[in-house]
């Protein structure tokens, strides 16, 4: 019995040993064949093929989680310019200005003769609260000397930004102290403004400049409307110039303010995004308020909706140049390592349907990074006629065309000033030197400018020094050669830098914008605009000829136009001869009729139950526009 079972198991073990030897053979041949198959098999991804081969196969050790942080970078450039991945060390950074703060000691510095010098502290910020001055010199941190050709902007931002809680122990050097002075500062939230200055620029008009749309950008806006509401506004400018985007729900609140109930802000649309549209709640609290908005070549993302929608929907007037043409949405998508995933995964449109963004071929980067310096070959910047969209035109609320395809057109242009531009105001602006010898002048005159609580105080103090030869002497012995010619030229540009820098170094960026506004041509444009009461949009002249036909309700109707519009109200009278014509069509009825005779949506619902309406529309020209302009001049609408 013992020995019949013993021979049961021998086909058994006979069959496990043939098995373990084919695998046995099959490791060894894979092994030393220089070729790893069962990688290749097992895997249905090349990538991670790729990758396997390489850790396994390549000749000399190589860190593949370094290797897939560099591959991952070229792979999203083939898809678009906006689709990135941030790496886990440079996600916080990357995400600074959108969050409203960061953590750090809250001051502004400056690498000025080999030493790092405070320009201004941030008010309530940790710094501020230990006594930290603006002219500071810091010499050493945490015990160590930092001075000397080694130290960097880079590596100052890096000693001095740290966990919250953390304490960063500076040696300041400060001017009247013979001894050098300790300060132990625990790092903390530093606030980062994104809505940089408010002020009255008229005893009715106010300003708001918006840097970023982030966190914390809606309320800090709501704040600004407030302070200028008491200083008794009743008309806005909303500069959005320079303005990269952010976040598009910050937009979205910001609009709101502006527009009617259930108006559309934008929407979202991608292959695996179904749309998604944003409109108004009705409970904005400046929907009459009168509002230009300025844009510029910089002006991307956020800024675009913003504008889009307020022009879109003949809310206000956008006046600057061209807007930069980023209509495409990323969502971050976060990998256990911290580090992230910015995909783009709709595009966004205005309200008349337009994508704003302008055009690109994936992988081809450099060319989408050089469209601003193609709008300068152009003429772009200095001529409304040179400027080109690669768009369809579309319809805004009252008709008036707009263009996809190449950001924001504004309504009204204006040029870039050149005015005073030479290539030694270029030289000096780029080396850094109009902003290094602000900081130079203050210091100098510290005592002198302390005294100024406003920008006209400040002002007074600089006029009464030879700003432009101190820049000149300052600046040759920089290395940047003196010709005076040129600074003639340049010199009331250069006052104007210079005073601003100083301005901003002593007080803030709202007196500093102030003071820069004053001789900005955009500014001034829109100033005049809303002084004469004409931003809100209207048609325009050769549309308004057409009411010339009108008679006390009464409308030519030509007889090509006859056809269509009696069958789709459901009429059937005799064809009009004569201007003594009129009837009265259902709202719904003449929604349909527009929408099928323009070929577009109609984004309004009508007012009143009944209309009397039979519109004049010539043979030649018989398009959405015009009807449009019939519609909105004769009859009120409820936009939505």
């Amino acid at each position: 019995m013992i020995k019949h079972n013993k021979n049961r198991f021998v086909p058994l073990l006979v069959s496990i040993g043939v098995v373990v030897g084919i695998m046995l053979g099959s490791f060894f041949a894979n092994h030393f064949s220089g070729n790893r198959l069962s990688i290749i098999n097992n895997s249905s991804n090349k990538i991670i093929d790729l990758f396997h081969l390489i850790d396994d196969q390549y000749v000399d050790t190589i860190n593949i989680p370094d290797l897939v942080e560099k591959a991952m970078p070229q792979i999203l450039k083939e898809l678009d310019p906006h689709s990135t991945y941030i790496s886990a060390a440079k996600v916080e950074e990357s995400m600074q200005d959108l969050k409203g703060s960061f953590s750090g000691i809250g001051v502004q510095f400056t690498l000025y003769k080999d030493t790092i010098r405070v320009v201004k502290v941030v008010k309530g910020g940790p710094s501020e609260s230990v006594g930290i001055q603006a002219g500071d010199r810091i010499i050493n941190i945490d015990g160590k000397p930092y001075v000397g050709d080694t130290i960097s902007n880079d590596g100052t931002m890096k000693r001095l930004k740290g966990p919250k809680g953390s304490i960063a122990r500076l040696g300041i050097k400060r001017a009247g102290q013979k001894k050098l002075l300790s300060f132990s500062i625990t790092r903390g939230d530093v606030p980062v403004k994104t809505v940089d200055a408010a002020y009255m620029a008229s005893p009715t008009i106010g300003y708001i400049r918006v840097s970023s749309f982030g966190d914390t950008t809606y309320a800090e806006f709501i704040a600004a409307l407030t302070k200028l509401q008491t200083m008794g506004f009743s008309k806005l400018i909303l500069d959005l110039r320079g303005n990269p985007g952010g976040y598009m729900e910050t937009a979205v609140q910001m609009v709101n303010e502006f527009l009617p109930k259930n108006s559309l802000i934008v929407y979202t649309e991608g292959r695996k995004s179904p749309r998604k549209e944003y409109r108004t709640d009705g409970r904005g609290a400046y929907q009459s308020l009168p509002l230009v908005v300025l844009v510029d070549e910089t002006s991307a993302s956020a800024s675009e909706i913003f504008a889009g929608a307020i022009q879109d929907n003949d809310r206000g007037t956008i006046i600057g140049r061209r807007s930069f043409g980023k209509g495409l949405v990323q969502v971050p998508i976060e990998f256990p390592d911290g580090s992230m995933l910015r995909l783009t995964t709709a595009r966004y449109y205005t309200p008349s349907g337009r994508c704003v963004q302008k055009p690109y071929k994936p992988g081809d980067e450099e060319d989408y990074e050089a469209d601003l310096l193609l709008r300068a070959e152009h003429g772009e910047y200095f001529s409304a006629d040179s400027i080109r969209t690669s768009g369809e035109k579309f319809k805004t609320r009252i008709g008036r065309t707009v263009y996809g395809g190449g950001g924001i057109v504004p309504d009204i242009f204006v040029a870039r000033d050149t005015l005073g531009m030479t290539s030694y105001f270029k030289e000096a602006y780029l080396g850094g030197l109009l902003f290094q010898y602000a900081y130079d002048f203050v210091d100098k005159y510290r005592t002198d400018l302390s005294q100024c609580n406003n920008m006209k105080e400040v002002t007074t103090v600089v006029k009464k020094k030879n700003l432009i030869e101190g820049f000149a002497s300052y600046a040759e012995k920089a290395g940047l050669k003196r010709r005076n010619l040129m600074i003639q030229r340049s010199h009331k540009l250069l006052t104007t830098y210079i005073t601003s820098a100083i301005i901003g170094d002593l007080l803030d960026d709202s007196e500093a914008t102030e003071y820069t506004n004053q001789t900005d041509k955009a500014v001034m444009q829109a100033i005049a605009l809303l002084a004469a009461n004409k931003s809100v949009p209207t048609v325009g002249k050769q549309q308004a000829m057409l009411f010339t036909k009108m008679h006390n309700n009464y409308y030519a109707l030509t007889t090509k136009e006859y056809t269509p519009f009696a069958l789709t109200a459901g009429y059937k009278p005799a064809p009009p001869t004569t201007w003594d014509w009129q009837w009265t069509v259902q709202p719904t009825t003449l929604c349909t009729w527009l929408t099928k005779r323009s070929g577009l949506t109609l984004p309004f619902a009508l007012q009143s139950n009944t209309i009397p309406y039979l519109p004049y529309i010539g043979n030649t020209n018989a398009d959405y526009n015009n009807i449009l302009a019939l519609c909105y001049r004769k009859w009120t609408f409820a936009w939505s």
